[in-house]
């Protein structure tokens, strides 16, 4: 019982330590945001990131990798927003890391597969 309780009590705390930002959504430089990004992950796949219609602290955005496309609004919040199971977060004018939740089909064991992404010229 006292094994229980310790897990209980360990995945509790660390839970706790992914709460949600309490920041208000501000309007965000289009500029730093709008145009193509390119990047590979860490395990060789490239993909390619499209934002555009960047208005206030909302986007259109296109995620291309491999076979898989997707199409979303988003909204961008503390130099982040997610589409699907991939988060792009703004590091520095022109650069971004990009993390993606890849499920492996047979197993249906997930992973985190990050890469960086550079803003096309």
């Amino acid at each position: 019982m006292g094994d229980i309780m310790s897990i209980l009590q360990s995945s509790y705390s660390s839970a706790s330590q992914n709460t949600p930002s309490n920041t208000p959504y501000t309007n965000v430089d289009p500029t730093l945001y709008q145009g193509t990004w390119n990047g590979t992950y860490s395990n060789n796949q490239k993909f390619e990131i499209s934002v555009s219609q960047v208005n206030g602290f909302r986007a259109q955005v296109k995620y291309q990798s491999g076979s898989t496309v997707r199409y979303q609004s988003v909204l961008i919040k503390d130099s982040s927003f997610r589409i699907g199971d991939t988060k792009f977060t703004l590091t520095a004018q022109g650069t971004a890391t990009v993390g993606n939740v890849v499920t492996d089909p047979a197993s249906g064991n997930t992973s985190l597969v990050q890469g960086s992404a550079a803003l096309a010229s």
